[in-house]
């Protein structure tokens, strides 16, 4: 990327771009790797899986988000393949409302609706903007020993959950903790028009327009370990809870134990040179739906700020940074850390009669 760097009296008046790694190529660390392109930096992407990320389902973009890609302009590329999400309820087990959803209210506030769109096709349209952007290609297969020994002017750690950048820049006192409840996603081929979550007790099923003819769901179940165990544990909820699960395959559908990272982080960013975002720096639980969306503000955020000062000025850059996202990142996290014990209570009474005070 080319720019004019002298001012009128010809100094150099544009903070100089330098060079980066990248560790992750989810969304974060592809959000990172094209922010730090547009402002000219020369950048390697390091992905420990062979083949790029495209496992999942649907992600929920907040509006603030979605400015967020526009910034790095993706804002078009997010809006073609994405369904706005407007009207969502919680139930009981029996179909009964308890309250709505707030989509409507955030519309309201910001001016343009939620959006949900399929995991695969955030990161294609995340590879290929940074395809078009040129000078970075992201390197498969590559599992680090020993993130320490990475060279780069700023090292982005976006490895996820399990971050080796974290443990060998942040040590283990922040680590995965288990919350024993396994939790199932998946897409039936066919539509439903009710959305949003069941509450029951201690455990949950949702459910969310992914694209048109198809419904992504979710469910949370403690101890649910097969397919069967998942399909008696909503046995008798309202339809179109047992029609789904019916409806498909158990070999297409994704497993895994729901966890977070705790304590929360004194810092997102280590030795000048370090920063963190996404799961690295705040895994949470996905009750809220906003691990897309942290992941996006945070790498959107660094390449803000690491733009503005360049590389000469990076610690200064990565102060910035973690001033701007740590406490707002890690109030999402634990609200919805909170927010997964409140649903999936096994004394449901207070809980329900508490929800159903908010608008239906």
């Amino acid at each position: 990327m080319e720019s004019d760097r002298n001012g009128e009296n010809g100094t150099n008046t544009t903070p100089a771009p330098g060079t980066a790694v990248v560790v992750g190529a989810g969304v974060g660390g592809l959000a990172a790797a094209i922010g730090l392109r547009r402002a000219g930096w020369s950048v390697r992407v390091l992905e420990g899986r062979s083949t790029p990320e495209r496992y999942g389902t649907a992600f929920g973009i907040h509006p603030t988000a979605q400015a967020a890609l526009d910034r790095l302009g993706l804002g078009e590329a997010l809006r073609a393949r994405a369904l706005p999400y407007r009207r969502a309820h919680i139930r009981r087990p029996d179909g009964t409302v308890l309250a709505a959803l707030p989509l409507e209210r955030v519309e309201r506030k910001a001016g343009r609706p939620e959006l949900l769109v399929s995991r695969p096709h955030l990161i294609d349209a995340l590879l290929a903007e940074l395809g078009r952007l040129g000078g970075t290609d992201v390197e498969y297969g590559q599992r680090l020993t020993d993130p320490r020994t990475l060279t780069a002017d700023l090292v982005v750690g976006a490895d996820g959950l399990n971050s080796a950048v974290r443990t060998a820049h942040f040590g283990t006192r922040s680590r995965v903790r288990t919350l024993g409840t396994v939790a199932w996603i998946g897409i039936a081929d066919f539509e439903t028009e009710i959305h949003g979550e069941t509450w029951g007790r201690g455990r949950f099923f949702g459910m969310t327009p992914v694209e048109p003819g198809r419904t992504n769901w979710y469910a949370a179940v403690p101890g649910a370990t097969t397919a069967a165990d998942l399909r008696a544990a909503f046995d008798g909820w309202h339809d179109p809870v047992p029609r789904l699960l019916a409806g498909t395959d158990p070999a297409t559908w994704i497993r895994y134990e729901m966890r977070h990272l705790h304590p929360a982080l004194p810092s997102f960013v280590s030795a000048g040179r370090v920063a963190l975002v996404g799961d690295a720096a705040h895994a949470m639980t996905p009750n809220l739906g906003q691990g897309a969306c942290t992941a996006l503000l945070d790498a959107e955020a660094l390449t803000r700020a690491v733009a503005a000062h360049g590389s000469a000025a990076l610690p200064a850059a990565l102060r910035a940074y973690d001033a701007e996202r740590r406490r707002s990142a890690q109030r999402v996290a634990l609200g919805s850390r909170t927010l997964h014990r409140f649903v999936t209570t096994r004394r449901p009474t207070l809980r329900d009669a508490l929800i159903g005070l908010l608008p239906a």
